[in-house]
């Protein structure tokens, strides 16, 4: 009996050897690992990445993300490359097309193949969007247009807590007019039309308090982003990327007095990138010092946030004969239109 036992007991020994053999076996395997949501979706760029949890009993010698246009991604698809390692990574994904649906998931190697994560879907934004906006102020809904990630108001700025006459102005106390009107009454200055289609004209004091909460007064660089941006983009009259050509993308299709010069804003040739932009520039004209009304219908002028040096500001300006979004500097008692970007 004796002798029997020591058998059984070898055979026994055997058999977890095998068993513990088989196993570490089948611990030898690809990498196995999650895949994070996607975020940050911009009309090019993303973000994404995934976690290892198992390396497969072997080391990691690559991991990232992978995407296509098709439903199951592989690394022979557009792909990211981390690097070795396991535990968590994130990737920026870029070199996407605008208002496309995109599938993605997480890879890692090591040296028995490739492992997967589940697939994300995730839609790309348009270069441009629209929403709106309420001023609780007053209760006026804003049209916004979303350009290169900044909302803008694509209407110009109505808020008119008080007016003056054409004759009132100043460099230091806030002045609002509405164009051609000439009292100070604001009930009478909101029933006029240039009120109700050009909205207010700001000096540059006014300008600075009138926007609503949550909004800002654009800077000069961030109106000088908006006209790269759309040049870069193909906004330009005649979809060139070099030049600044983008007015007619960023005007209004009304309003503006007939211009022959090509690609100018009051000429209707190129019909295809009229507004393009959905900025919907307007003409409402400007106020100038001497007491005077001008250029309604002709030029569109926007303040900027940015003072010159003292008393003086940039603005950024379209005439109706012209291609180009143009900038200067004025006297901070000029009275123009103002936009709004979200903060």
């Amino acid at each position: 009996m004796e002798k029997q036992d020591r058998l059984l007991y070898r055979l026994l020994i055997m058999a977890l050897v095998v068993i513990f053999a088989s196993s570490c076996e089948n611990d030898n395997s690809v990498p196995v690992l999650l895949t994070s949501e996607v975020t940050d979706i911009t009309h090019t760029t993303a973000l994404c990445g995934g976690s290892i949890t198992s390396d497969g009993g072997a080391t990691v010698t690559a991991c990232g993300v992978c995407w296509s246009t098709n439903q199951t991604p592989t690394i022979s698809d557009s792909k990211t490359i981390i690097g070795t390692g396991s535990g968590s990574f994130t990737s920026t994904i870029t070199g996407l097309t605008e208002n496309t649906t995109y599938y993605v998931r997480a890879y890692a190697i090591n040296r028995y193949g490739t492992g997967y994560g589940s697939v994300m879907s995730f839609t790309t934004q348009g270069i441009i969007s629209y929403s709106s906006f309420t001023d609780s102020r007053d209760g006026k809904v804003y049209q916004t247009v979303i350009i290169d990630n900044k909302e803008w108001m694509a209407e110009n700025l109505a808020y008119l807590p008080s007016v003056v006459g054409a004759t009132t102005g100043s460099l230091t106390t806030p002045c609002c007019y509405v164009y051609g009107y000439n009292g100070t009454d604001v009930s009478e200055a909101k029933a006029t039309t240039n009120y109700t289609t050009f909205g207010v004209l700001y000096n540059w004091e006014a300008a600075k308090e009138a926007v609503p909460p949550g909004w800002h007064l654009p800077s000069d660089s961030e109106w000088t982003s908006l006209e790269n941006f759309l040049i870069a983009n193909g906004f330009n009259y005649d979809g060139t990327t070099t030049e600044n050509k983008i007015a007619k993308s960023l005007a209004s299709t009304i309003g503006w007095e007939i211009s022959t010069n090509v690609g100018s804003v009051g000429n209707t040739d190129y019909p295809e990138y009229r507004n393009k932009s959905g900025f919907s520039a307007l003409p409402g004209g400007y106020h100038f010092t001497n007491g005077h009304f001008r250029d309604i219908g002709i030029s569109g002028y926007w303040w900027s946030s940015s003072e010159y040096e003292t008393y003086f500001a940039w603005y950024h300006y379209m005439h109706y004969d012209y291609m180009g979004l143009l900038r200067d500097e004025g006297g901070q008692d000029l009275g123009l239109s103002v936009r709004c970007v979200r903060d």
